[in-house]
């Protein structure tokens, strides 16, 4: 029993150091279009390179052959695991954004300067709007013709889905600046009229 928890270890570690060499190979030597899509790419790669070592190796024959199947799995849940938690998260996260930018001011930025911040320092900066028309491009949610981006049906579906859980399964009484508040449950509650933006 012990000679196979240590090989199913040594196999763990083994597929987190392919994970990383595989996404640090990715990101620094070829082109990437959604950061997410490729850490979960190489999340699978990783995962059939070290799949392929536990069937390949003899030292890991002490395992069953289910259970290395099932090592298998581990490794897929891990991997999207961490493509999920670390590099999309860091890429888009506002939370850190906000970390660094006080950071890089010293250290503090008063607290009605934060929302200026946001529009005219996060934006431009991260190049936000480029982000995420690439990203809806590449999933197929939006398309982008004659200059105006549109809807497509998957888009619309992930919409509707998303107004239904911001109803349904956001909490009702959130804590958001020391109230607690319903706000965020209907995202247009407080929207302004249109400019006329809209594309006919």
């Amino acid at each position: 029993m012990m000679k196979k928890a240590v090989r199913a270890l040594v196999g763990i570690v083994s597929y987190i150091v392919i994970l990383l060499a595989t996404y640090y190979i990715n990101i620094r030597f070829f082109r990437v279009n959604v950061v997410g899509f490729t850490a979960l790419v190489d999340a699978v790669i990783a995962a059939v390179i070290a799949g392929a070592l536990l069937f390949v190796l003899k030292w890991f024959r002490a395992m069953e052959k289910f259970e290395r199947i099932l090592l298998v799995v581990i490794y897929l849940l891990g991997g999207f695991g961490f493509a999920v938690a670390i590099p999309t998260v860091i890429d888009r996260s506002l939370s850190l954004y906000i970390l660094q930018k006080l950071d890089q001011r010293g250290g503090g930025i008063k607290q009605d300067q934060i929302g200026w911040v946001f529009v005219n320092e996060y934006v431009p900066e991260d190049r936000l709007v480029d982000v995420r028309l690439t990203e809806a491009t590449q999933s197929g949610t939006v398309v982008i013709k004659d200059g105006c981006v549109i809807l497509t049906d998957k888009g619309r579906l992930l919409a509707e889905f998303s107004t239904w859980f911001h109803e349904y399964m956001l909490p009702k009484q959130r804590l958001l600046n020391g109230q607690y508040t319903d706000d965020l449950t209907n995202t247009f509650r407080n929207s302004v009229p249109s400019p006329g933006y809209e594309c006919t």
